[in-house]
This record gives structure tokens, C-alpha cells and sequence, in this order.
């Protein structure tokens, strides 16, 4: 059985099969400490068991600013690896899970807080959102997984200015690069989030647990072994019976066909 959720740390709800997982440290900019990790490690479990996709949002004015430099200027090298190993461990319990995760990002969303978004699936940025990674001047470096996560999503070139330069991109930077994949005006990022959570907790479950768990390990494949591969998965979830279901209601004319969007009045492509 879990223990029960820290919402001193992090809040933890759940609306219309929708998971709303908050950072709660609004007057530590929802700086990530051990404590903070534990109580979101809570938060994931509950979600997977309670609802079909999550939004993960930070409370206050910062979605997070990063790791709680307190804590972490105190610990040995070995101290240091067993905790960016728990970041990684709790991390990719987003990333390759059970549900679909939405994370709606405005204010700093800086080194471990990147970190943190980089490993949600869908990241929506409002226009008051800035992203960095100041590592490089702190004396540190990247230990949440960004060397992997945030470098494939923008490039190991870009990556490497922003720590060497500490520069700060603005939400539409961030967009440009790979880092968000919509921007909204300030203060519309929850709810756009949500709704992107609800768009995705209408699919298929194993669509969505395929869609999570083999699109980034066919990337990291030769071309022919990722071909291989997504046969496999297609063919497991198109066998599934609530395949089956859908499929024959499209059929039937029972579902709706992918909708043009420069003319929402008529439908247009054929699935």
C-alpha cells in the first residue's frame, strides 16, 4: 500500500480521470528535494492505479526552479549518485509509465525543473515561462537526466550553449527548440494542459501505453530494427478488442474522421 500523499509538498487530485499533480513549495520556487521527490513518487503511483493521464503543474509563480541547492551542496560523491539515481528512477517513472503525462509549465522552469518537465510527454508553456539550465554556474552539472532527455529533445549543440552560457529561453525559444509543444498566453497553460489530457485519456489504453512505451525505444534503434519492432506493436494493439471496437465504429459511421483544421465545418482525411 502507498503512504499517503505529502500535499504539503506535493497536491494530488483527481477530476474526470484526470490526475493533477502539484508542486507545492510556491515560496522555494517548487525547488526539488528529496522530500519533494518521495511525495511525487506517491503521486505516480496513485495516478497509474486512479486515472487514464496526468497534469503535472507547479503552484504559485514558478512551475520550479530546480534543485533544492541546500540539500545538495552538503553531500559526497557517493551521496551524489544515489541521488540522481533516485531522480532517474522516479523520472522515468513518468516517461515510460502507465498513463500519458501533461505538463503545463510557466515562471522558471530551470535545471532540475526542466529536467522534471523534459520527462512528461506533452509540455505546455504559457508566455511567462523561461527555461535554462544554470548548472555550469553553479560549479555542477545536469544529474535528472537532462543529459539524455533534454539533449535528444533539442540537440546536444543547443544543450551545450545553454550550460555553458546560462542563457534563458523564452517560451517561444523553448517552442522553436523542441522544449514545448505549445505556447499559450500567461496563466492558460493548466487548463490547455488538461485539455490535452483528456484528449489523450479518450484513446485506447494500450494505444497509449505503446504509443509511450515504444516510440522512444525505436529511437534509439537501427532503422531496420525500429521497423521490425513498431510491426510487432501494431500488429499486439490493433488485435486488442477495444481495437476492434473502435475500428468497427468507424466503420459503422459511429466515429468521427479526423477533422480538417483550416475548415473545422467538413471532415477530411480518412481515419
Amino acid at each position: 500500500m502507498d503512504k499517503p500523499v505529502n500535499e504539503e509538498l506535493v497536491t494530488f487530485e483527481v477530476v474526470d480521470d484526470i490526475a493533477l499533480v502539484g508542486l507545492n513549495r510556491p515560496d522555494k520556487r517548487n525547488a526539488v528535494s528529496d522530500r519533494v521527490i518521495d511525495a511525487l513518487a506517491v503521486c505516480i503511483s496513485r495516478a497509474e492505479r486512479e486515472a487514464k493521464a496526468a497534469v503535472l503543474f507547479g503552484e504559485g509563480k514558478h512551475f520550479c526552479a530546480g534543485l533544492d541547492l541546500a540539500e545538495h551542496a552538503e553531500r559526497s560523491a557517493i551521496e551524489g549518485v544515489r541521488h540522481s539515481r533516485g531522480w532517474h528512477q522516479v523520472f522515468s517513472r513518468i516517461e515510460f509509465g502507465m498513463i500519458p503525462w501533461i505538463s503545463a509549465l510557466h515562471g522558471a522552469v530551470v535545471g532540475g525543473g526542466l529536467e522534471l518537465a523534459a520527462s512528461t510527454h506533452i509540455r505546455v508553456a504559457d508566455s511567462s515561462a523561461f527555461m535554462a539550465l544554470p548548472e555550469g554556474q553553479r560549479g555542477i552539472f545536469v544529474g535528472g537526466g537532462g543529459s539524455v532527455r533534454i539533449a535528444r529533445l533539442i540537440g546536444v549543440a543547443r544543450m551545450m550553449d545553454l550550460m555553458l552560457t546560462g542563457r534563458s529561453l523564452s517560451a517561444e525559444e523553448a517552442e522553436g527548440c523542441n522544449l514545448a509543444q505549445y505556447v499559450v498566453p500567461e496563466g492558460a497553460a493548466k487548463a490547455k494542459a488538461v485539455e490535452l489530457a483528456k484528449a489523450a485519456a479518450s484513446n485506447a489504453e494500450l494505444s497509449n501505453y505503446a504509443i509511450i512505451q515504444a516510440l522512444p525505444r525505436i529511437q534509439d534503434m537501427a532503422r531496420e530494427d525500429g521497423l521490425f519492432v513498431e510491426s510487432f506493436v501494431a500488429s499486439f494493439t490493433q488485435n486488442g478488442p477495444e481495437a476492434k471496437a473502435r475500428l468497427q465504429a468507424f466503420l459503422d459511421k459511429r466515429a468521427g474522421k479526423v477533422r480538417n483544421p483550416n475548415d473545422l465545418g467538413q471532415d477530411g482525411g480518412s481515419q
